[in-house]
């Protein structure tokens, strides 16, 4: 065993009541092997790793060896899965500890795909290799963009074969996030009517999320405004790239405003507000333009598991929680009408240019074009281009006139528009059919060349490359058929 340290580890979540969780160790595998390591979020974090033997680096990302400082636990938790309530848990995901970086950070560090845990149900505990590495790719996109999300340091394959659809080759995702503390986390202790339980986990949650509200009058309901701000923030920046989370269940709404738990996510193409990927969402509960108003809805329900702290009365405690839920859609709108107006460069507020931009998006709808393609477009001055003929559309000519006649009310010059264009909307997102080539590639064949390309490629989104030209190219038709799957 080195006497190198790596890790920073405090663990204060296992200083709250033991019913928050459970310990447990995460069951070896026989063959690990690291296929992805994030050298840039390893240093980043203060994780140095270059004096660790091979075989115990291994060990570490496997879970064949506890990190030293490390209290593994299996955090228990409820959601609304698809509008049902179930009791959950980490079932198949080992909390190693929270490491503090340099700065004195907190970040949980997860295995993911570790084995069975008492939550785990009629579940095997593990993960496939390709899901993992599709949250590999997408979480690093996602924070690229500038979007709140965990991240993902290393995958590891297992050396064993798991049975999903056939067998599949085995892995384990390390996941870092600020916490996974979930809305569905409060569920669990309303459920069980355990209300010193949910004192506890509030002011836990506060003190590592919310310090500013620690000594606040009405802390839980500043509480509850603090969170329904985080989600507006963060569904809004969704939207503008054409991200679809593909399962926001409750238990997938993380309290500190990350995205977290990558399933069916993916990237919308053509714009349209009724996509849907995931195989599972028949009805289009979780469709990229249902994506705010299911996030008020899950809002909805932490606000009912908080009520017991807003007010010993609970007929006095839900008209408090009822208003500050109806703040998430001004909330909400007043984020994406900014984001959406920095896509256009845009520097200051008109009253019309809610119409301005819903009428560029009705144009897109209408004629079935590429959402990210359309705005990098506009935001380059590619109003001629041979490739997209649509801007020779007399609607869109109109509406150029407005967009043009309003840009030069903002106070910046064209060139400051521009730039404001250019870093607001990508050149590169993890286009679905790139995303499938590169796991195809890694799974079948073990040639992980595409994948890493594509990782480079979207470490900079919105930098124009000529070497990665190729991989902003738009699918030469749009597969409405495409699915992405749950099981990760």
């Amino acid at each position: 065993m080195s006497s190198h340290i790596p890790f920073n580890f405090d663990n204060s979540y296992t200083r709250l009541p033991e019913r928050f969780y459970e310990r447990i160790t995460p069951i070896p595998v026989s063959q690990p092997k690291i296929i992805l390591f994030n050298k840039d979020l390893s240093e980043a974090l203060g994780i140095n790793l270059s004096s660790i033997p091979q075989m115990e680096r291994v060990g570490y990302f496997s879970g064949n060896i506890p990190p030293v400082g490390s209290i593994p636990i299996a955090q228990a938790y409820a959601g609304h899965q698809f509008g049902n309530f179930n009791i959950l848990g980490d079932g198949r995901a080992v909390l190693l500890g929270e490491h503090l970086t340099p700065l004195s950070e907190r970040f949980d560090i997860q295995l993911k795909g570790s084995g069975r845990t008492s939550f785990s149900r009629r579940g095997d505990g593990r993960a496939a290799l390709a899901p993992m590495l599709r949250e590999y790719i997408i979480s690093e996109a996602m924070y690229h963009l500038g979007i709140p999300t965990t991240r993902s340091l290393a995958v590891t394959t297992t050396g064993e074969k798991i049975m999903r659809d056939g067998l599949q080759q085995g892995a384990i995702l390390t996941r870092v996030a600020s916490s996974h503390i979930r809305v569905g986390t409060f569920e669990l202790l309303a459920a069980k009517k355990d209300i010193d339980g949910l004192k506890i986990l509030a002011d836990y949650a506060i003190a590592r999320h919310f310090p500013s509200i620690e000594n606040t009058e009405d802390k839980y309901l500043n509480f509850l405004y603090a969170v329904i701000d985080r989600q507006a923030s963060l569904i809004s920046k969704w939207l503008q790239v054409g991200f679809i989370h593909g399962v926001m269940n409750t238990d997938n709404m993380a309290i500190s405003g990350e995205t977290i738990d990558y399933g069916p996510c993916a990237f919308m193409d053509v714009y349209d507000p009724q996509t849907v990927f995931s195989s599972i969402d028949h009805d289009g509960r979780y469709a990229y333009g249902n994506q705010a108003y299911i996030a008020q809805w899950n809002l909805a329900r932490f606000a009912e598991a908080l009520l017991p702290l807003f007010h010993h009365q609970i007929d006095k405690a839900i008209p408090l929680a009822e208003e500050a839920v109806d703040k998430f859609s001004s909330l909400f709108q007043g984020y994406w009408l900014n984001g959406m107006r920095y896509k256009l460069g845009l520097a200051n507020e008109e009253r019309d240019d809610k119409d301005l931009i819903q009428s560029l998006l009705q144009w897109m709808h209408k004629h079935k074009l590429d959402y990210t393609r359309i705005f990098r477009a506009i935001s380059m001055g590619e109003f001629t281009l041979e490739s997209e003929q649509s801007f020779s559309n007399g609607e869109f000519i109109a509406w150029g006139k407005r967009w043009k006649n309003r840009l030069g009310q903002g106070g910046l010059s064209i060139e400051e528009s521009y730039r404001m264009m250019r870093s607001s909307n990508p050149a590169l997102i993890p286009r679905n059919y790139l995303v499938e080539e590169s796991l195809e590639a890694a799974t079948d064949n073990g040639d992980f060349s595409k994948l890493e390309r594509l990782l480079s490629a979207l470490s900079e989104p919105y930098m124009d490359r000529p070497q990665y030209k190729d991989l902003s190219e738009v699918p030469s038709k749009n597969n409405h058929s495409y699915q992405t799957f749950c099981g990760t």
